[in-house]
C-alpha cells in the first residue's frame, strides 16, 4: 500500500490513480478513501490524477490516540501535498472532509491549490453557540457518541438511512450499499470515530472560509438530513467569495452514492475548466 508519514509519526494510507492535473479527495466521517472510488475512476479515466487518503484513525491508516482536531488534520493534508509535491490541485471534501479543505486553506493558504469543492460540507459551523443560534444543540452529538459507545454497529445501521436518504420513498439505495458503508465505518478506530464527532460538529470554520481565494464549488442536496442545506451548504456559499452553489433537488447527504453520475460529470467539468 502507498503510505506517507505525518509530522507526528502517523502512517497514512493513500491511493493514487491516473495522470494529469491532480484532484485530491478527502472523505467523510466515519468512512475512508474507498467512498470516492466511483468519482476517482471517472476522473482518472478522463485524464486527471486522482488521490484519496484514509484520515488518521480510519481505514488503513494508523490509529493514534490524539490528533483528531482540524488543525492537525489540515496539517496531515499539507504533508500529503508536500510529500507528493502537488501543485495546481483541486481539493474535494465531503462532509467532515469539507472542514479539512476549509481549515487547510485557512491555515496553509492556496499556494498549491487551484480550486476547491465542498460536497455536503459541515462548514461553516454545525453546533449551536451564542453567536450561532441556528446551530444544532451539542446534546445531539453527545447522544451520537453515547450510541456509538453502546453499540457502534447498531448505531450506524440506524444512521445510514438518514445519511443516504434510503428512508425516503423511491430510494434506490440497495442493502448491499448500506452494508458496504458499514464495512468502511467499522474499519475506523473507536477513539478517532468519537473524537471526530466533536471536531466536525463544534469546529468554527467561519474565518477559514473568508480566506478562500480560488474558484469554489459548493454542492449540496436539498434533502440532506444530516447536514441541512440552509445550515451548511447555503451558508458556506454566502461566506466564500465568488462561490458557486449547486443544489441537487431531492438529494440526501451521500451524493457520491445516490447521485454519482451527476456528481462525476460536475466534478470533471469543474476540474478541467
Amino acid at each position: 500500500m502507498s503510505m506517507f508519514t505525518t509530522r507526528d509519526g502517523v502512517s497514512i494510507h493513500y491511493k493514487d490513480w491516473g495522470t494529469g492535473r491532480p484532484v485530491v479527495f478527502i472523505h467523510g466521517w466515519p468512512l475512508n478513501a474507498d467512498m470516492w472510488d466511483v468519482q476517482m475512476h471517472h476522473l482518472a479515466s478522463h485524464g486527471l490524477r486522482c488521490i484519496a487518503y484514509d484520515r488518521r484513525g480510519f481505514g488503513r491508516s494508523g490509529q493514534p490516540w490524539s490528533g483528531y482536531d482540524y488543525d492537525t488534520l489540515a496539517d496531515d493534508l499539507a504533508t500529503l501535498l508536500e510529500t507528493l509535491d502537488l501543485h495546481d490541485v483541486t481539493l474535494v471534501g465531503f462532509s467532515m472532509g469539507g472542514g479539512e479543505v476549509a481549515r487547510y486553506i485557512g491555515r496553509h493558504g492556496t499556494r498549491r491549490i487551484a480550486k476547491a469543492v465542498l460536497i455536503g460540507s459541515v462548514t461553516p459551523l454545525v453546533a449551536r453557540r451564542d453567536d450561532h443560534p441556528e446551530g444544532v444543540d451539542v446534546a445531539v452529538f453527545d447522544g451520537i457518541r453515547a450510541g456509538i459507545v453502546a453499540d457502534r454497529a447498531a448505531f450506524f445501521d440506524g444512521f445510514w438511512p438518514l445519511f443516504t436518504g434510503s428512508n425516503r420513498d423511491g430510494s434506490t439505495v440497495s442493502r448491499a450499499a448500506l452494508g458496504w458503508t458499514s464495512v468502511m465505518a467499522l474499519q475506523g478506530g473507536l477513539k478517532g470515530t468519537l473524537e471526530c464527532v466533536r471536531a466536525f460538529s463544534e469546529t468554527d470554520f467561519r474565518a477559514d472560509l473568508q480566506r478562500f481565494d480560488v474558484p469554489t464549488l459548493v454542492i449540496h442536496g436539498d434533502d440532506d438530513q444530516t447536514a441541512p442545506l440552509a445550515l451548511t451548504g447555503a451558508a458556506t456559499a454566502k461566506r466564500v467569495p465568488h462561490a458557486t452553489l449547486s443544489v441537487y433537488e431531492g438529494g440526501p447527504h451521500a451524493l457520491y452514492l445516490t447521485h454519482a453520475a451527476r456528481l462525476n460529470d460536475e466534478l470533471l467539468a469543474f476540474a478541467q475548466a
